[in-house]
Formats: C-alpha cells, sequence, structure tokens
C-alpha cells in the first residue's frame, strides 16, 4: 500500500441511540471514500458486529478480531481483511468484544487502548472509521479518544434530538480531559423522508441546533439501503444508482472537501 503525504483523519461515527443508521453511515461512507479511491479502514467497534456482517464477512467463522487487536494477542495484520473495494480495509467484530468492556476497567490508561493501536496505522490509510457501538460506553470512550472528530448520524424523525445532548457532554469532557483534539466533523441527518413534513420540521430543527455541521446531503429513507446489509454489500455495490448510494458519495465528496482533501472526479458507473 503506497505511504501518503498526509496521516489518516480518524473519525467516531457515534450515537447511542439505536436504529439511526449509525453502522449503515459507517458501511457507506467508508465504501464511497473507498469508490473515490482513497485508502480507508473501518473498524468495527460495535460487539454486535453488523459492519462485518455487512461487509460479507461471517462473524462466527472468525478466529482474529478487534478484541484480540485491542488485547494485543494479535497484530493488525492478523485481524485486518480486505473486502471487495481494493481500498476498504477491515477490521471485524464480533460478542468476544464485550469481553474488552469488563477487561479494560481496571487496567491503567483504558481509554487509549484503541488509540494506541490506530496511530501507528495513520501512514497508511487516508481516513480510519470507527462504528461505535450503541451506549456511551468504555469502548466509545474509547473509540473518542482514537479520533480527530465524530460524526453523528441523526434521523429525521420524533425525539430526534433526544439523547445527543448526552453525546455531546460526553464529547466535551472526553476533549477537555482525554483528547483535546477531538471535534464534531460533522452530523449526517438519515431516515429522510421527502414526503413528510415531520421530516421536513425535524431537518429543520437538526440544523438550527448543528448549524454548518449538518452536511448537505442528506440519507433518504430507503428499502434498498436496508435490504444491502443482509447481502452482505454496502449499497455502493448493491445498487450505485440507488437514492441512498447518491447520498452517501455525496457527503462523502463534503467530508473530502471539509477536510481540504480534494474530492475526486466521479468514478466510472456512479
Amino acid at each position: 500500500m503506497k505511504h501518503l503525504h498526509r496521516p489518516a483523519r480518524v473519525l467516531a461515527i457515534a450515537n447511542q441511540k439505536g436504529g439511526v443508521g449509525k453502522t449503515t453511515t459507517a458501511i457507506s461512507l467508508a465504501a464511497a471514500l473507498a469508490v473515490l479511491e482513497r485508502p480507508v479502514l473501518l473498524v468495527d467497534f460495535d460487539p454486535q458486529g453488523n459492519a462485518t456482517s455487512g461487509l460479507g464477512v461471517d462473524k462466527s467463522t472468525l478466529s482474529r478480531t478487534v478484541y484480540d487487536w485491542l488485547g494485543g494477542e494479535a497484530a493488525f495484520e492478523e485481524v485486518a481483511r480486505g473486502t471487495d473495494l481494493p481500498h476498504l480495509t477491515l477490521v471485524p467484530s464480533n460478542r468476544e468484544l464485550v469481553g474488552a468492556e469488563v477487561e479494560l476497567v481496571n487496567e491503567e490508561r483504558r481509554e487509549y487502548r484503541l488509540a494506541e493501536r490506530i496511530d501507528p496505522l495513520r501512514d497508511r490509510f487516508e481516513y480510519i472509521l470507527i462504528d461505535c457501538p450503541p451506549s456511551l460506553s468504555l469502548l466509545t470512550v474509547n473509540a473518542l479518544v482514537a479520533a480527530d472528530g465524530v460524526l453523528v448520524p441523526i434521523q429525521c424523525e420524533y425525539f430526534a434530538l433526544e439523547g445527543v445532548s448526552e453525546l455531546v457532554t460526553t464529547v466535551e469532557r472526553v476533549t477537555e480531559s482525554l483528547n483535546p483534539r477531538l471535534t464534531l466533523a460533522g452530523v449526517i441527518a438519515t431516515m429522510w423522508d421527502e414526503r413528510t413534513n415531520l421530516s421536513r420540521q425535524v431537518l429543520e430543527e437538526i440544523r438550527k441546533h448543528f448549524g454548518a455541521a449538518v452536511f448537505e446531503n442528506v440519507v433518504p429513507r430507503s428499502v434498498r439501503l436496508g435490504e444491502a446489509p443482509s447481502f452482505g454489500k454496502p449499497i455502493l455495490l448493491y445498487d450505485v444508482k440507488s437514492k441512498g448510494a447518491e447520498a452517501y458519495l455525496g457527503i462523502a465528496r463534503e467530508l473530502l472537501r471539509r477536510d481540504d482533501r480534494k474530492p475526486a472526479a466521479s468514478p466510472p458507473g456512479c
């Protein structure tokens, strides 16, 4: 893998509320950046392992996972796996990761364990995305300590902002005490339904609350997006012409512009 001049930008994708499109965002954004020919590492840091199965990896057959890497029992090369996209690498996860939560509690520098694993990889990728568990747990804190920024998916439904203030408070605490470089890298509006007033009102509320942090591209509520993981494919390989694929490609380009990493021209077929 060629070495890059700029070290990787590490982004944690977090929202402690389940069902907001967090893992869909992790997989789809990682895939979109990879399609735009950026070397991407996706770290599945959720014991449910949905990002792993969503990329076509059978969780039950894994001999080495993020758990072994985190604990120092396995090298990165032993756990990293290629995917159907040449520029996308996965560190897979399964239920074993629940054990790390318990084991880390009494460790010194327990919040820095993931950061210590990720930092040596910054020269090998342009983006490292971490799919966090849907809770403000020690695993999520590890992800926030390892990251440069947080991406927050918020669904365009009732009570969308409920609980987000807890996440923002956690991010502020981590910034103050553990990782001063951590910022809010962006807010992604998901499950948008253009036919309903509610979606429009909620999106307005999200934009009012977070201002310029909200990406212009919004992710539509989509059957195709929902189906893709069960086929073990990111939406960009499952149905590249779908609105969901277009949305995540748009978000990837916005992210590159925000980070001042020039968006590439459209790849063939996109």
